[in-house]
């Protein structure tokens, strides 16, 4: 049990009117069924059960999720399952996250959202700075914004004070949005080729793009996407926004013979 709680060490808000604004803020209506991650003592769970029509609250302490079905005893639209989320299997077909997640399984805890077969509407999420920028692409495009971006939007709403948890945080905390796009920019048809494209930039043994992807684009053709997507020749992938990404991913699409995207292997 001390292991258990060491690895699952999470850092609570207790500040009820922050919790009030960041829930007001993410748009909950009664027409909602939210999944909250890691309630804790349920100081947030308490006040989306005030304006959700169900909350889903998953807990892996059992301790605490026995004070929490203590609590909420008499509230049947919440509902405590004993579980870690990332092996939780949500039935819903529509729903909501809104979560102060454990800073330390922040990136399982993303990719898990992400890859589900019934991903959430929107996930309002509490994480750490350094993680959200990297999520998002900001500054500067990852690998991991790149893949995403066809089917979710991500963006940073605020920061939060650090004093406002218990304990207080080394890092800086952010609420952080990520929301599903209702018209994808890549169809279901198309999403392995672009996943396969995007890592093979990213991971390609070339130093540049231009000569990562010298077996599928000829020379005239890169030169022309440079000039119309408005990149360097001879970019780093770090150095493309997402719409030159994706800009580059429908000339690929609908202009190169089909034959050459089997040139899209990944190499170590």
């Amino acid at each position: 049990m001390v292991r258990k709680r060491i690895e699952y060490a999470q850092n609570f808000l207790t500040d009820r009117r922050l919790v009030n604004e960041l829930i007001q803020s993410a748009n909950i209506s009664r027409s909602d069924v939210v999944v909250e991650i890691g309630p804790g003592e349920g100081i947030i769970t308490k006040q989306l059960s005030e304006v959700a029509g169900r909350v889903i609250a998953i807990e892996v302490d059992p301790d605490l999720v026995m004070k929490l079905r203590n609590k909420f005893s008499e509230q049947p639209t919440v509902e405590v399952h004993e579980a870690d989320f990332r092996s939780f299997t949500i039935r819903e077909r529509d729903y909501k996250i809104f979560a102060n997640i454990p800073f330390n399984i922040t990136s399982d805890i993303v990719k898990g959202l992400l890859t589900r077969t019934n991903p959430p509407l929107s996930a309002h999420l509490i994480m750490q700075q350094e993680a959200a920028m990297k999520f998002a692409g900001s500054p500067t495009e990852t690998e991991f914004s790149i893949l995403w971006k066809p089917w979710y939007d991500f963006a940073i709403e605020r920061r939060i004070p650090r004093q406002a948890f218990v304990p207080v945080p080394s890092v800086q905390p952010v609420f952080f949005l990520i929301l599903r796009k209702r018209a994808p920019d890549v169809s279901t048809k198309h999403r392995s080729l672009y996943l396969q494209f995007v890592r093979h930039g990213f991971e390609a043994w070339k130093k540049n793009l231009k000569s990562a992807f010298e077996d599928v684009f000829t020379y005239e053709q890169w030169k022309r996407l440079s000039h119309d997507l408005d990149f360097p020749l001879k970019p780093l992938p770090t150095e493309l926004n997402y719409q030159q990404w994706l800009g580059l991913f429908v000339f690929l699409r609908d202009r190169v013979a089909p034959e050459k995207w089997a040139k899209l292997s990944i190499r170590k």
